[in-house]
């Protein structure tokens, strides 16, 4: 080979192999593209960039930034500055996703936009095309084991005479404390439009309530640190409890299962909606369905196998998903404040 061939060569090699990186970059399909999504913060957003974020960014180059916050706040800020919208992607709980949706700040979806959505078990998109519901939360009775026998087996045996003064509940100001109320009104022959037999059972348990904690961080530790000994706790939260040491029993009332569904919405005016989509489909895929059950043990919403995890999670099956009660949530939170200063009143009279 002449010189002039041989030296023509190695540059063409050397372009070639600063070149092929490049290359390989492009070929990534949402490379340089950043969703910014509302977080929820802590374990709960570290377990969405294991399961969601970081399979994204390794297969298509799209990054995702969480942004802790307030799903209400940000669903005020969305409705107050729509023609640029701080985040691409809403997640928010049921209760709230009626005002997102009155409030024209999200955009609809279908499984035709995200196959995986035809995964997700009966019940579960509660709003029809809007949001992809992919975790479930519920509000259920508790009882330490070593402490509390006969065992409780429904929300009404919080007023258990042998209760008193060991009961811990969902604060009246949130629409925790109201999902208690409606719990009791169902399990009682009431309804929402009748939740006197709520207010009876409340009136009889005011005796056995010792707090009312404003957060799941402080109930949580109403149990653990021996204040209470029975009442109403997130099922992911006894979870934690019974890691730390503490038994506190979860049970299947026999009202049946109160929860919310988060979801994740496509936000209107997003600034990559195909990407926003992609997102959503990683979002319910097997890995990213259990993320949240493996750091939580909060409720898959999809036919996903939960493998050994299913014995810690309280909504597991089909069957179990079954006993989720439905709820109006606009009626709901349109009562909202009404039911909160009821329980205010019957508790402190």
């Amino acid at each position: 080979m002449r010189r002039r061939d041989f030296l023509a060569a190695g540059a063409a090699s050397a372009l070639a192999a600063i070149v092929a990186p490049a290359v390989h970059a492009q070929q990534k399909k949402f490379a340089g593209v950043t969703l910014r999504v509302n977080g929820y913060g802590g374990t709960y957003d570290k377990a969405l960039i294991e399961g969601v974020a970081k399979p994204l960014e390794e297969s298509t180059g799209l990054k995702v930034e969480y942004i802790p916050s307030s799903p209400s706040a940000d669903i005020a800020k969305l409705l107050s500055n729509k023609s640029n919208p701080h985040i691409d992607l809403l997640m928010a709980d049921s209760p709230l996703i009626p005002q997102a949706i009155a409030g024209d700040i999200l955009d609809p979806i279908s499984a035709s936009d995200v196959p995986n959505l035809s995964r997700v078990l009966p019940g579960f998109r509660e709003f029809g095309d809007y949001g992809a519901p992919f975790s479930v939360a519920s509000i259920v009775p508790v009882y330490n084991a070593s402490t509390v026998k006969p065992p409780l087996t429904g929300f009404s045996d919080i007023a258990r005479p042998d209760l008193k003064g060991k009961v811990s509940t969902m604060p009246a100001n949130s629409y925790t404390g109201w999902m208690v109320l409606l719990a009791l009104a169902e399990g009682n022959g009431g309804s929402l439009a009748n939740m006197e037999p709520a207010y009876k059972v409340l009136a009889a348990a005011k005796d056995n309530i010792i707090a009312t904690p404003p957060s799941s961080v402080a109930q949580l530790q109403a149990f653990t640190q021996g204040e209470a000994q029975a009442g109403t706790l997130w099922d992911g939260r006894a979870h934690e409890a019974r890691k730390s040491g503490t038994p506190l029993q979860t049970v299947v009332a026999r009202e049946g299962i109160y929860a919310v569904t988060s979801y994740t919405n496509i936000v209107r005016g997003c600034r990559n909606k195909e990407a926003a989509l992609a997102y959503i489909n990683q979002l319910l895929s097997d890995r990213g369905m259990l993320a949240v059950p493996k750091a939580l043990r909060y409720g898959p919403t999809t036919d996903v196998e939960l493998g050994e995890l299913k014995a810690e999670i309280l909504i597991n099956s089909q069957e179990r998903a079954a006993l989720k009660k439905p709820i109006d949530w606009k009626a709901f939170m349109a009562q909202g404040a009404a039911l909160g200063e009821r329980m205010t009143k019957e508790l402190r009279s």
